[in-house]
């Protein structure tokens, strides 16, 4: 779906957090409540840590682990630039600029785009 940039982001982090499904991760127990949205502090196998979604932890056998792959990359953007968005979970969108990067950018700075 495109989208258009209401407001510019700038990506947070240099080096996200990047997880795969069934990888174990430790989670620190720093929680952090955006837009309505859970998100938990959590260090994959490689000692990157960051933010990732409630949703994407599932617990198997008393050992935290991702149930899908996950990057907390963020996608700098700039006012009124149109973006594809791919995918939306707690209040951000993955998207992916005309130039091919792609990344989150929050929700509330994305408006649909009709051309």
């Amino acid at each position: 779906m495109q989208v258009i940039a209401i407001e510019g982001h700038s990506a947070t982090y240099a080096d996200p957090i990047s997880i795969k499904a069934g990888d174990p991760v430790t989670l620190s127990g720093k929680t952090d409540e955006w837009d309505g949205h859970i998100w938990l502090w959590a260090e994959g196998p490689d000692g990157k840590a960051g933010w990732v979604p409630d949703s994407i932890i599932e617990n198997r056998d008393g050992q935290a682990r991702a149930d899908r792959d996950y990057s907390a990359a963020e996608l700098t953007c700039i006012k009124g630039e149109i973006l594809i968005a791919v995918e939306e979970t707690h209040g951000w969108a993955w998207c992916r600029s005309s130039t091919g990067e792609e990344g989150w950018v929050p929700l509330r700075n994305l408006s649909p785009h009709n051309p």
